[in-house]
């Protein structure tokens, strides 16, 4: 064996020390996040191993140990609960004392639950000196959503419009209408919803997918924060009562199978935090025409005269409805489940100053033999978040601010395990100053020929965010085509609009709805590799320039 003798002069010495200085903490950063560790990490989390990740199920258990073994790896501090380590008999009797250390779960419950078996419903009418009741059958003229407990009473009924608020263009159909203690009658939709050429539609259409998927949603907790103890929706255009057959002459047919009769979903069973009251917590009913109808005959109330003064005056027209009453009874199959979000960090100079790195790890789970492998929706948000904790890391240098790398549960039921983290934090007055938010970032839409294209959403009022990113992608030459959606305060259907709803900045990264959402068919096969690692890279640096300078961070619009 020949051995080499090498000789380093000062000058050679000098420019290796150079070489070194001059890569600076992101470009570190930025080397770290390697394409071999995100599809390994991925291939993982998509895998059968992890049956879905359904919230609460022991895949979504074994994914989480995982996540927090490779947070583990890569020298992140667990953020979650304290857990307190109980010696033995034979050790307390040696003086060993109850001790404690910080662990990566945040633990939490939440209130599964269904409709029960048993629903009833009875319209009252009165007159002078007489009262008829109609009773209706359930699947047959109505269908209910419960609450989380099951309701029942009597009440006098009120016309509220569509329900709609819009405090910006001075609508509101709730506005001098006592609910208290009255079932809220609604229409679906809002002023000139059938009319996309009306000007009313043009006030008051909300903007954007998400926006829409919340309308008939928030008008629920509007009326409940009103006092109403029940709602009666109605959609005048469509007969819900011809999706309630119960035979089924031909096979069911989905997405993904055919068979005889409709399986049990994920859909089937809905979450909740279960919380310290019962607020916003009502049934809503859906009622088929002849029900509809019955609950105004006899009253000067007409829907299609009502839409059309709506479309045409824009203002409200909700009233008592004289001479009518409601009797209801709803049930509920419930059951508590333990669920948990992990939770990392790096301590940063300013301990007391926070940016959080999220995504979901969640998914649909495991339903009748079929797995949803939810590779796009959200194990490659997740591995988003563990690659940019291994990038700062990497840096070799600590951030000015303490950094929280978060993998949220429940995001698929409700938002419930960022909702929880944000309800603590500000229990605990911590100084969340920023939000980053990871969801389905590695598919590609059918008109995305160049497979570059994605998504950001971020706080307008921060106009520092888009800035940065484009300087990021333009120095750092990143191939990817963004658009930019700025949003006073960003909503919808993912983990950053608890934050949102808090005033916390937010910037979030989606890249593509695609075909395969929430289907069995979102496989690994069909992940852009290069698109998924281009937004992470953009988004560790994005985050990396604001946990050591406030320079775009405060930059305003």
């Amino acid at each position: 064996m020949k051995y080499l003798r090498y000789i380093f002069t000062p000058a050679v010495l000098f420019s290796a020390l150079f070489i070194a200085e001059a890569q600076t903490g992101a470009e570190k950063g930025l080397d770290a996040i390697s394409e071999s560790a995100v599809k390994g990490q991925l291939e993982f989390l998509a895998s059968d191993w992890t049956e879905g990740r359904g919230v609460g199920t022991k895949g979504a258990y074994l994914a989480a140990d995982y996540i927090a073994s490779v947070f583990n790896i890569y020298g992140i501090e667990p953020f979650g609960d304290t857990e307190y380590i109980v010696p033995s008999r034979k050790e307390r009797m040696e003086g060993k004392l109850i001790t404690t250390k910080k662990t990566f779960f945040q633990n939490f419950s939440l209130l599964e639950y269904t409709p029960g078996e048993e629903q009833f419903l009875s319209v009252v009418s009165t007159g002078i000196n007489t009262e008829s009741t109609v009773d209706f059958n359930f699947k047959s003229d109505f269908y209910v959503t419960p609450g989380t407990v099951g309701r029942s009473g009597k009440a006098g009924l009120m016309f509220a419009g569509y329900g709609f608020k819009n405090e910006k263009e001075n609508y509101d159909d709730l506005n001098k209408l006592d609910l208290k203690g009255k079932v809220a009658l609604i229409l679906y939709g809002f002023p000139g919803h059938k009319d996309s050429a009306s000007a009313a539609f043009e006030k008051f259409a909300p903007v954007g997918r998400y926006a829409q998927y919340g309308l008939e949603r928030n008008k629920i907790e509007n009326l409940s924060k009103a006092g109403a103890v029940a709602v009666i929706r109605i959609d005048i255009e469509n007969d819900p009562s011809t999706s309630w057959a119960q035979n089924r002459i031909y096979p069911v047919k989905g997405d993904y199978f055919e068979a005889d009769e409709p399986f049990p979903t994920y859909y089937d069973y809905r979450m909740t935090l279960p919380g310290d009251s019962l607020s916003s917590d009502i049934p809503v009913f859906s009622v088929s025409k002849r029900l509809a109808n019955e609950l105004i005959s006899g009253t000067a109330i007409s829907f299609e005269k009502f839409e059309e003064n709506a479309k045409e005056k824009m203002k409200p027209a909700s009233h008592e409805i004289p001479g009518k009453q409601m009797a209801f009874k709803t049930t509920v199959d419930s059951r508590i489940v333990k669920a948990r979000n992990v939770l990392g960090m790096i301590e940063g100079e300013n301990k007391d100053e926070f940016i959080v790195v999220g995504a979901h790890y969640d998914h649909v789970g495991k339903w009748n033999g079929w797995i949803w492998n939810g590779a796009d929706d959200n194990a490659s948000g997740t591995v988003g978040v563990m690659s940019i904790a291994k990038a700062f890391k990497a840096t070799g240098k600590k951030p000015e601010k303490s950094i929280i790398f978060a993998a949220w549960t429940g995001e698929e039921k409700g938002l419930w395990g960022s909702r929880y983290f944000v309800r603590e934090a500000v229990k605990k007055d911590m100084n969340i100053v920023l939000n980053l938010n990871y969801d389905m970032i590695a598919r590609d839409t059918n008109d995305d020929t160049q497979k570059n294209k994605a998504m950001m959403t971020y706080t307008k009022a921060n106009a520092g965010i888009e800035k940065l990113t484009k300087k990021h992608i333009e120095d750092f030459d990143i191939n990817l085509d963004l658009s930019y959606r700025a949003s006073e305060r960003p909503a919808g259907g993912s983990d950053h609009a608890p934050f949102a709803q808090e005033n916390i900045p937010i910037f979030y990264f989606m890249a593509a709805m695609h075909p395969d959402y929430h289907l069995p068919s979102d496989e690994l096969s069909k992940i852009n590799w290069e698109k998924m690692i281009n937004i992470i890279k953009l988004g560790f640096l994005n985050t990396w320039e604001f946990a050591n300078s406030d320079e775009y961070l405060l930059l305003q619009e």
